[in-house]
């Protein structure tokens, strides 16, 4: 049922949003040129998206199944269709931006499609298809449990969007590519946070599920001592790598190479403790308290980021935009630390 509505809701969204996509890119910023170049991009991009969603699902359900090794493979799978069809499209064909656009559609299709043939039929994993119906209650207690990722997604696009107009105002547009690098290279630090978050959440599910205590405290205290030492670690990293990592998208030595390096190197002292307020959302999500969750998720990003990205810069100038995310991931720690330590005595992980 949740794969079928999955489904469903991707190709209501993929619908509406190819209907306003113009008026979407406009409201984003797209000007001149550009707005041509977004519905290109978001039109061929946007049906693949009921597919995109399944990916998305199917790596919770690989996890769940017992599967999470074959999860990651076709991950890495249809990443590896996209840079091939990249390389084919845009290199060899000349399609330009319409070329990438479709070697993207195509990797996400058959991230999407390949679960469904392999739980489809007889396997050895705990879960594949059969015949359902509609449970109105599970898919409403779906929706509120994963409001937390909601709000968290959407609070995160508010904030992106306020990081460009503070930087279009302070800068001007090469504020706004130096961000765009940053945040290209911050993705691959807290992907780490998410993988885990992601892979964690069904484990402690199951165990809580279970009345399995001693292992929910098991994974809870190895969980806060492999962030702090993850943090730590992903902290000095980055800033240590900085500059190969800038030159990587920056291939030149300039004022936006300088402005890019520092905005990193500030940037980065957020990866210390990033990783915590990630696992404390995913953590209630998979205890069954979308509440909590879902507060640890709009305070960090749309509350405190925003604030923070508009208050800052007021006060430090071009570091305040900078230095934001870290003020903003400050405020979080405490959030989450009330609310683990006011449920410990309900769930039992301490």
């Amino acid at each position: 049922m949740l794969v079928i509505t999955t489904f469903l809701f991707g190709v209501v969204f993929a619908t509406f949003s190819q209907l306003f996509i113009r008026e979407i890119s406009i409201f984003l910023g797209a000007r001149g040129a550009m707005i041509e170049e977004c519905v290109i991009y978001a039109r061929i991009l946007l049906a693949s998206l009921p597919f995109f969603m399944l990916q998305y699902v199917f790596q919770l359900f690989f996890v769940v199944a017992e599967k999470p090794k074959l999860g990651l493979g076709i991950t890495v799978f249809s990443g590896v269709v996209n840079i091939l069809l990249d390389a084919l499209f845009v290199v060899a064909f000349k399609w330009g931006l319409a070329g990438a656009a479709i070697a993207t559609a195509i990797g996400q299709i058959v991230g999407g499609v390949v679960p469904v043939l392999y739980f489809i039929r007889k396997n050895d994993s705990l879960l594949q298809f059969s015949k359902t119906s509609f449970y109105g209650k599970v898919l409403l207690k779906t929706f509120t449990n994963g409001s937390s990722e909601l709000l968290s997604n959407i609070a995160a696009s508010i904030v992106t969007m306020l990081y460009n107009y503070q930087l279009m105002y302070f800068i001007g547009e090469d504020g706004v590519v130096a961000y765009g690098v940053i945040a290209y290279i911050a993705f691959i630090f807290t992907a780490i946070f998410l993988g885990y978050a992601s892979g964690s959440a069904p484990i402690i599910s199951y165990n809580y599920g279970a009345n399995n205590e001693a292992e929910l405290k098991n994974v809870f205290c190895k969980s806060m001592v492999l962030h702090f030492i993850t943090g730590v670690a992903m902290m000095i990293f980055a800033i240590a790598l900085s500059k190969p990592l800038v030159y990587l998208f920056v291939r030149y030595e300039g004022s936006l190479f300088d402005l890019t390096l520092h905005g990193l190197k500030l940037y980065s002292i957020s990866f210390l403790i990033c990783g915590f307020n990630i696992f404390a959302s995913a953590f209630f999500t998979a205890l069954n308290n979308g509440v909590a969750s879902a507060t640890i998720s709009t305070l960090r990003t749309l509350v405190f980021g925003s604030g923070c990205v508009l208050i800052l810069p007021l006060i430090w100038g071009i570091d305040g935009i900078w230095l934001a995310i870290t003020l903003a991931e400050i405020l979080s720690v405490f959030i989450s630390m009330v609310f683990m330590i006011c449920n410990r005595k309900r769930y039992h992980y301490i």
